[in-house]
């Protein structure tokens, strides 16, 4: 039943023939992640790409004095990998961890390289991903050059938010690019605006 939500997705970008679609099935395995297990750690290769069926993602890294910088969230219908490490099958430099228990959808890399040469939708689709992928890093990149820490939080807010309530705030903090204690107060700002 989980595949039929996998298919739906890809089918908002691609149209899957039914051999296509029983192709994809067949080569994504469902696994259950629990709370605070982790997907991916740093010098291990990240062999698989996983689509969150249930649950929340964090990928991180931290820096040698300690720092910890938030990169992505994912939650239901949203892809999660330590991408860099999976498309060159290199050691990771990412943790990824769930953040709730979670069931994913995962694709082994050599699998995903057969079904690209398969079928050239399915590639297509992997293709379109990738590339609305790297254009929402780079909007994502120039908002927090351009704007203050607050229209970074209220961006996120507009356009994010089923995540506000399902992420760890010092996690919403790190990806915001601030510190617990400030988002702390941009929040409490807000509230005393409303009330």
């Amino acid at each position: 039943m989980n595949h039929k939500q996998l298919l739906d997705y890809i089918q908002n970008f691609v149209s899957l023939k039914e051999e296509e679609a029983k192709l994809v099935v067949s080569c994504f395995k469902e696994v259950k992640v629990k709370k605070r297990q982790f997907l991916a750690q740093p010098n291990f290769i990240n062999t698989h790409r996983s689509f969150v069926i249930k649950g929340a993602f964090r990928t991180y890294t931290i820096t040698d004095d300690g720092q910890d910088h938030t990169l992505q969230f994912a939650i239901e219908n949203w892809w999660v990998s330590d991408f860099n490490s999976y498309l060159y099958q290199h050691p990771a430099t990412l943790f990824i961890v769930a953040l709730e228990d979670s069931t994913v959808l995962q694709i082994e890399y050599h699998k995903e390289q057969e079904l690209k040469k398969a079928s050239h939708t399915i590639e297509t689709f992997f293709r379109i991903i990738a590339e609305k992928g790297l254009a929402f890093e780079h909007r994502r990149i120039l908002f927090n050059l351009t704007h203050s820490a607050e229209a970074r939080y209220d961006n996120f807010l507009l356009n994010y938010p089923n995540f506000v309530q399902r992420v760890p705030q010092y996690a919403l903090a790190s990806y915001l690019g601030m510190s617990t204690e400030f988002l702390s107060r941009i929040r409490n700002k807000k509230t005393r605006k409303k009330s």
